[in-house]
């Protein structure tokens, strides 16, 4: 059977065959074949949420029954081990690689100040490689510091044949308590990611995360931001009784995922000091027409700059 997951279904998510997949239904909600999604994918930028239908609505303003004190307490000291078992189960199987980052986010390549700059990077959250190794193939003048939560995941990066420690650095990291300079240089990094990692981390301590990140980056270096936005199609689906707090839920494995709003964020990165250069939504539908099936996605994507 499918690992059923709400709400982890990323934009690049894998199901058991490699398609998009869409962990509360298995793979038929979203699970469409390449030639499918490539003509039935619709995408904008937006500056405002997704507008919910009175269905919708009913549903969010309806849940309301918070998961116990005890039980989020026991969440947040088990967060590690529950990242590390999701590891243990998927392997390197349940995420795509990345090759829309650079497409994306044209500052890993505008950041240079001259054309033959070796950049040096900082991937914060990065899983087992998914986005690093697109890029050090895409980009043979980039050095790439890699941390992630789970030791499982980096090891896996670090057997990864693409990995050679010249151009690659991965290290176990908890973001919200391990200084990021035991590893890399104080304001050393032109450009940090975080890409689908700050919402599995508890918003009070969101910050410690960016302060952490805020330390080792030059002056005018970048912070690249993508992540779950307000209202997306995985929010929708989780059942009464996954619910932390606000645009906050549980999974049925233990990670959990918060969901962002332009608002929050760019109060959350300008606290610590980050001007926003970016801050829009990016609204996605994918149809399923075999299926009769529309899935509304929408992820918050950013950019925020250290000032000079």
């Amino acid at each position: 059977m499918p690992l059923r997951m709400e709400g982890i279904d990323s934009e690049d998510a894998c199901g058991p065959q490699g398609d998009s997949a869409s962990p509360s239904t298995g793979t038929q909600l979203a699970g469409l074949a390449d030639s499918e999604v490539s003509a039935a994918v619709f995408q904008r930028k937006e500056h405002c949420a997704r507008a919910l239908s009175p269905e919708e609505r009913a549903k969010l303003k309806g849940d309301q029954c918070l998961v116990s004190d005890f039980k989020q307490q026991k969440l947040e000291k088990e967060a590690q081990r529950n990242w590390d078992l999701f590891y243990k189960r998927n392997s390197t199987n349940f995420f795509k690689d990345r090759h829309w980052t650079t497409r994306e986010f044209e500052e890993l390549q505008a950041c240079r100040e001259f054309e033959a700059q070796k950049l040096i990077l900082l991937e914060a959250g990065c899983g087992v490689g998914n986005c690093i190794f697109p890029l050090l193939e895409e980009d043979l003048n980039i050095f790439v510091y890699a941390c992630d939560f789970s030791p499982r995941a980096v090891e896996f990066v670090k057997q990864n044949p693409l990995y050679n420690a010249e151009r690659c650095e991965a290290f176990q990291c908890d973001l919200t308590k391990d200084e990021l300079s035991k590893n890399i240089p104080l304001e050393s990094v032109n450009a940090a990611t975080l890409i689908f990692v700050l919402s599995a981390i508890h918003p009070d301590r969101m910050r410690l995360a960016l302060e952490n990140i805020y330390r080792v980056l030059k002056p005018g270096g970048t912070v690249l931001f993508r992540d779950y936005g307000l209202h997306d199609h995985a929010m929708l689906r989780f059942k009464s009784g996954s619910k932390l707090g606000e645009n906050f839920y549980v999974r049925q494995d233990g990670t959990r995922s918060f969901f962002f709003s332009k608002e929050f964020l760019e109060d959350l990165f300008t606290a610590v000091g980050y001007e926003t250069l970016v801050n829009e939504y990016v609204l996605r539908e994918t149809v399923n027409k075999r299926e009769g099936l529309c899935v509304p996605r929408v992820f918050l994507q950013g950019k925020f700059k250290k000032p000079l």
